[in-house]
């Protein structure tokens, strides 16, 4: 593709990291620290993310440590994971947070599944959503006739060419994590 077109890819890749993002807070069996990542504590009047306020280990496949480096904030850790929808019960021994990750029910992993299909859906639009912006630009540069036709033909076959390849993207990235659920 043309350098022309790099702002409207730079944003169809955001997308994807933005997904990527996503599926990464997806709890699938196994023990992932990125799950945590939505998860703030008050810190001294300050919202920050646990991995800002602990190290955070996995010593084991299905089990998460979580080790303040200030011993202050342990119940606020523990409240937070509580109060987020993570489903898991915090187990603390006055050091260290342990969360151990049960297996997955099938009932469980269908609802998994069923999110990571509406994340590539959102995702699919919002690349739809860049394609449209990028082809408004460009007819309207045709209306000024600042490009010709053929110009705008070319364009746009161009950018579709862009848009079908991280559609593509998404259903790959959205196969490859449906089938880590389904597998785990």
């Amino acid at each position: 593709m043309a350098n022309e077109y790099k702002v409207h890819e730079d944003k169809m890749k955001k997308t994807l990291e933005v997904m990527r993002e996503e599926f990464g807070t997806l709890r699938a069996g196994r023990a992932n620290a990125s799950v945590l990542d939505r998860i703030t504590i008050d810190y001294y009047g300050t919202q920050t993310p646990i991995n800002q306020v602990a190290s955070i280990s996995a010593p084991e496949p299905r089990l998460l440590a979580i080790q303040p480096w200030d011993a202050s904030t342990l119940k606020a850790i523990e409240k937070a994971i509580i109060a987020s929808d993570l489903g898991i019960n915090p187990q603390n021994d006055g050091r260290i947070i342990r969360l151990l990750f049960p297996s997955l029910t099938e009932e469980r992993r269908r609802e998994l599944v069923k999110q990571v299909h509406k994340l590539c859906e959102e995702s699919k639009v919002a690349i739809r959503n860049v394609r449209r912006d990028a082809m408004d630009l460009y007819k309207a540069q045709k209306k000024k006739s600042e490009i010709t036709e053929d110009d705008l033909a070319d364009i746009e076959k161009d950018i579709q060419t862009l848009t079908d390849r991280y559609i593509k993207e998404v259903d790959a990235m959205g196969a490859a994590k449906e089938k880590e659920l389904i597998e785990v």
